[in-house]
């Protein structure tokens, strides 16, 4: 086997036409541009020369290194050398807007004479006009990626030689032609709208995902040559096939989502001239898309407390359930609603609509109660404590959480889910009949934390319809109340209010106005994310430490909790000699406390020089830490999307038990092949909602956004990549009876896939 690898790592070939080819390339090219520098510096600067040379790099490194060697050993390597010529080799290249520059490299007589008269040719430009129509060219660059690695194509091009460089050609040809619209290389001009990149890349996603998870979960080896291959240590044929689905998978779709990213950024940024709108209006398309959508003005004040009722009822039948039923979790009330289904739904919910579950909070509901009871003997007077009024406390009681939940596995403890569901309720009661205002909501409910923060990205608010009534207003009901209706107890004020932070969707606010002129109404997702202004109750982002502790521990939290599940972690944790319970402490301990706050202080660090303005290290990490909720967002959605499909029917049969009736606990839950897709549609969303917002950001607070923009954008990648390392792991069916072998050290694990 060494001698195998020596022998690949030794074997860095020149072709003699091929490197030909690429040097003539690279010479002409720097001898145009050297002309170029007298004519027009501006518009090739020195980056263009460099992409163009790493281009050509790149496309020495995939022909001529190991790579082309290890290539009929290992399919992984293939894949690197497939990506090197799709991917990185084509974009360089165009950015470096080649045609001019090597046409002035050419010997003039031969321009003048030779080419010119070839390049004016009538069916040359028809043909050219042809290639590079985005439509040809999505469906050439995705049929050559498929139809290449079908097993009959691939075993040719590994077999034969003359046909592996047959396939070369098509992965490059097809890719230039790609990359044409994404990167229109001047002096060419966009055939279609700027705005339909974003689309154009989705779907070469798209393709390139599916493509990856048949190779990541496909059970059998696709291709003889490497089951027949000599193998490196214990990485087997099918490991191999999966590794190269995870390549293609996790650095493809950066490649395609970081331009996205960029022409939706570029789309989106509003245009600096005189005429144009002010910054902190939405662009066009989006107030079209967003505010011309009317909710329907349903009475949503009257739906509160029968939504508060029912959650009450299931509340107390799920306790009920907990201590005396059996303490299996898949058969139990409390081992299925509250982790599975009501977080599932919780979260579809703050995508689509809100804080819906905060509305309709039964812990709220048994408040109100204790609160008519007691406030006649003075309770519920006292403010509370200037020192607390931040989220700190909820932040450790969230990082409390997830330790909890993972170190004592509360999942498979109905009884503790229901202790827990029964101090809340004490909690809450006690709290708001001690303090006055919704205090317990504000300063230290977990579960609110969670879903405001959730809140921060979703299309629907709670805010005034017309501005000129409120400026007319003079009783202020919607925060001080009147006879009949409390106000806001968050204090919210409503003109002056921004976004989802803080606000409980509890409505009263649109119960107390007397003008009619409070509403949930749609809005842009996440657009209060970069908004500069204070708000009311809150601040500026830059000025609340606390609030970007808070989200810094949900969204690492999200990948952590998830992470803590897959069967790569649970070998990892079964390989120290250590308790679950140390094991998760390191683990959450490594998560949740030392990677954020290593990552926030070197990418605050390194942005704060270009910052215009000097302002702590602190606040610069406030500033940009609340641009990761979305990606954070993302993840919690992926992950318990994903539970709440597979374990879909497990209460029916709980059900069952409770109503006396015989339980089939043999249903199956839904099997649906388009969950992975899904999973990675909302991780993919929020991590370019969390690049657009880190953008928006960058360009408010520094003359040089990029340089400030970039730190933190490695941050949102390094959770992408992980994220998308999660998905595609086999996950440990909680919740279910498929996961009651792990109360015998066997969980049983599945994907997205099966």
């Amino acid at each position: 086997m060494n001698s195998i690898a020596g022998a690949a790592f030794a074997s860095w070939r020149l072709e003699p036409g091929t490197f030909a080819a690429l040097f003539g390339f690279a010479f002409f090219y720097a001898r145009g541009w050297i002309r170029l520098q007298s004519r027009a510096a501006r518009r090739f600067p020195l980056p263009r020369l460099l992409c163009f040379f790493a281009g050509i790099a790149a496309l020495a490194l995939a022909l001529f290194s190991p790579l082309d060697a290890f290539a009929n050993f290992l399919l992984s390597i293939h894949m690197v050398q497939h990506l090197m010529l799709t991917m990185v080799a084509p974009p360089l290249l165009l950015l470096g807007a080649p045609f001019l520059p090597i046409l002035l490299g050419l010997p003039r007589r031969f321009v003048a004479d030779g080419l010119g008269p070839f390049l004016a040719w009538h069916p040359l430009k028809t043909l050219g006009h042809f290639l590079t129509n985005p439509i040809f060219a999505l469906l050439a660059f995705c049929l050559s990626n498929i139809l290449w690695h079908l097993p009959v194509a691939y075993e040719l091009a590994l077999r034969s030689t003359a046909w592996h460089r047959v396939e070369h050609m098509f992965f490059l040809g097809t890719a230039i032609l790609f990359w044409w619209h994404v990167i229109n290389p001047w002096p060419t001009h966009n055939r279609w709208p700027r705005w339909t990149v974003i689309p154009y890349l989705l779907l070469a996603d798209f393709q390139n995902t599916a493509l990856a998870a048949f190779f990541s979960f496909y059970d059998q080896v696709l291709y003889p040559t490497y089951a027949a291959a000599p193998r490196f240590g214990n990485f087997s044929a099918l490991n191999d096939q999966a590794a190269a689905g995870g390549i293609m998978w996790v650095p493809g779709s950066i490649a395609f989502l970081i331009p996205c990213a960029v022409v939706a950024i570029q789309f989106l940024s509003p245009k600096r001239t005189p005429a144009a709108v002010p910054s902190s209006a939405f662009p066009a398309f989006l107030r079209f898309l967003f505010q011309s959508f009317r909710l329907p003005r349903v009475p949503l004040t009257r739906l509160r407390r029968p939504l508060q009722f029912l959650l009450l009822g299931l509340a107390l039948l799920i306790i009920w359930d907990g201590f005396t039923g059996p303490q299996l979790s898949a058969m139990n009330a409390a081992g299925t609603l509250p982790w599975t289904h009501w977080r599932g739904l919780t979260v579809l919910a703050l995508l689509f609509v809100g804080n819906l579950f905060c509305m309709s909070c039964p812990f709220m509901l048994v408040r109100d109660g204790a609160r008519k009871i007691l406030s006649p003997f003075g309770f519920g007077k006292i403010p509370w404590p200037r020192f607390l009024r931040n989220k700190w406390l909820p932040v450790v009681l969230i990082a409390l959480y997830l330790w909890a939940y993972e170190g004592f596995s509360l999942w498979d403890r109905p009884w503790a889910t229901a202790a827990i569901i029964l101090g809340y309720f004490a909690a809450a009661s006690l709290v708001d009949s001690i303090f006055k205002g919704a205090s317990f909501c504000k300063y230290v409910c977990p579960i609110g934390q969670f879903h405001f923060m959730q809140s921060l990205v979703s299309p629907a608010e709670i805010r005034i319809r017309e501005p000129d009534v409120c400026a007319g207003c003079r009783t202020y009901d919607c925060i001080k109340g009147n006879a009949s209706q409390r106000g806001c107890e968050l204090q919210l004020f409503q003109p002056r209010k921004s976004g989802n932070m803080d606000c409980t969707f509890c409505l009263d606010c649109v119960s107390a106005c007397p003008h009619d002129n409070v509403a949930l109404q749609p809005v842009a997702p996440a657009a209060d994310l970069w908004k500069s202004t204070p708000r009311s109750s809150i601040g500026r982002w830059e000025s609340r430490p606390d609030l970007a502790a808070l989200v810094l521990v949900l969204t690492f939290g999200a990948f952590a909790n998830a992470a803590s599940m897959v069967a790569p972690v649970q070998d990892l944790a079964a390989s120290f000699d250590l308790s679950h319970l140390a094991f998760t402490t390191a683990f959450l301990g490594l998560f949740l406390l030392a990677l954020p706050l290593f990552a926030t202080v070197c990418a605050a660090a390194l942005a704060r020089p270009y910052e215009k303005s000097r302002v702590s290290l602190s606040r610069t990490i406030a500033a940009y830490a609340i641009a990761l909720a979305p990606v954070g967002s993302g993840m919690w959605l992926a992950h318990f999307v994903f539970h709440l499909f597979t374990a879909s029917h497990t209460p029916i049969p709980v059900f069952q038990r409770l109503f006396g009736l015989e339980p089939d606990w043999s249903i199956a839950s839904w099997s649906w092949p388009g969950l992975l897709g899904v999973e990675l549609l909302f991780l993919d969303a929020g991590f370019l909602l969390t690049l657009y917002a880190l953008w928006r950001i960058a360009r408010k607070r520094s003359p040089r956004p990029l340089f400030a923009f970039l730190p933190w954008a490695m941050i949102a990648i390094f959770l992408f990549a992980f994220g998308a390392w999660v998905v595609f792991q086999p996950m440990q069916m909680r919740g279910t009876l498929m996961s009651s072998a792990s109360q015998a050290g066997v969980p049983r694990l599945v994907t997205a896939a099966e």
